[in-house]
């Protein structure tokens, strides 16, 4: 969900800090660094990452001799908020959503709420079987059946299930050869059906 990416944004102290700073009428980096009471150069890091994130943009022509002024994106929240609450309402109405799908099985579905939160891997079980059952459904939601993929997307893919848990992509990726989940073949990665 967006929220989520919103949350990791603002983790960050010297963020929040910046991105208040530009709410309340920072313009400029320097305005922006004093009123936050953040060094300079800590600055200038977190508004790269708000404005990698889009919630915080420039204003052309609001500034003094018509330079661009920092503000924040306000419409950008608004499509967040949007966005997320049609897809709290799909969920709503979708059995299983908060899995990405239902395997159909109690068992399975509730294994799969135990060890993966919101499209990401909290843990492997320590169970064989239970890890070859969360290692196929990230197998099902992560590729599709055929298609080629070279390495960096199979570890781009897999990045997002580690994000914030316990397990690292290439220990994933490993499993999921292993477990025959991917075939690899000359650094070209493919799900089998």
């Amino acid at each position: 969900m967006a929220t989520d990416r919103l949350i990791r944004l603002f983790t960050d102290e010297n963020r929040v800090r910046v991105f208040a700073a530009v709410a309340l009428g920072a313009g400029t980096p320097e305005e922006a660094a004093r009123a936050a009471g953040v060094p300079k150069k800590e600055t200038a890091l977190a508004l790269l990452k708000l404005r990698e994130q889009g919630v915080v943009t420039a204003a052309d022509g609001d500034g003094d001799g018509g330079e661009s002024r920092l503000v924040v994106a306000y419409d950008l929240f608004r499509t967040y908020a949007r966005t997320d609450r049609e897809e709290a309402t799909r969920a709503a109405r979708t059995p299983g959503s908060g899995l990405g799908s239902s395997s159909g099985d109690e068992n399975t579905d509730q294994l799969l709420r135990t060890f993966v939160r919101d499209g990401r891997l909290v843990r492997l079980p320590a169970q064989w079987t239970r890890k070859k059952r969360v290692l196929q459904h990230i197998a099902e939601q992560t590729f599709e059946p055929g298609v080629e993929y070279p390495e960096r997307t199979v570890n781009e893919k897999l990045r997002a299930w580690c994000e914030d848990g316990d397990t690292d992509h290439v220990t994933l990726r490993r499993y999921l050869v292993d477990l025959q989940h991917l075939r690899r073949s000359e650094g070209i990665y493919r799900r089998v059906a």
